[in-house]
């Protein structure tokens, strides 16, 4: 993804939520980003969502504990793609999985309906890149959200029709990372 910085006419003065936001790239913090922005929203009073996209399983997410306790609402959708024997990673791409992708776009209407001000997409761009749903779906989705509701898209490979769709553009560039030192996922900082 190219840099730019370009303004949008059509939001001059805006108040309020209504934007759409993409934090993508291959580094570290996509999801910690939006997270970051959904605890502010709570905190300020919003009704916010979250949609866990291709995140299934209860073992291998530590801030879903703390979303728990704030009862700030979620649905995660998708397989564990972790082996509970081996530990690996399944990057296999089922049935299953576009049926759960498609079941996390209803979860995201349901939120429109229900009036929420902020709705995080976590993980729905590289939902998108890899195939589970169509970066046209999503589209439609974006199209159709209330005009007050703000929407967080996350994820690696955001499609260019997410970009250009977005009010801002956060690219998580990977410099360095300990994995590669063969540093395993940390409990409380990775997971």
């Amino acid at each position: 993804m190219k840099e730019t910085l370009e303004s949008d006419p059509s939001i001059k003065g805006r108040q309020g939520y209504g934007l759409v936001q993409v934090f993508t790239g291959n580094g570290k913090g996509k999801t910690t980003a939006a997270l970051g922005e959904a605890l502010r929203a709570f905190g300020a009073g919003k009704k916010v969502g979250i949609v866990f996209f291709d995140k299934g399983g209860n073992t291998h997410y530590s801030e879903r504990a703390a979303i728990d306790r704030l009862q700030v609402p979620y649905v995660a959708t998708g397989r564990d793609r972790i082996d509970p024997i081996t530990g690996r990673f399944d990057f296999s791409i089922q049935q299953i999985d576009k049926d759960e992708a498609r079941r996390g776009l209803e979860e995201v209407r349901r939120m429109f309906q229900e009036g929420f001000d902020l709705v995080v997409l976590d993980e729905i761009n590289s939902t998108a890149g890899l195939g589970m749903v169509g970066a046209e779906d999503v589209v439609a989705l974006l199209d159709s959200k209330p005009e007050r509701t703000e929407l967080i898209l996350t994820g690696r490979n955001a499609p260019d029709a997410f970009v250009k769709r977005a009010h801002l553009v956060t690219e998580m560039q990977m410099r360095k990372h300990y994995f590669y030192s063969g540093v395993r996922a940390r409990e409380g900082l990775d997971f």
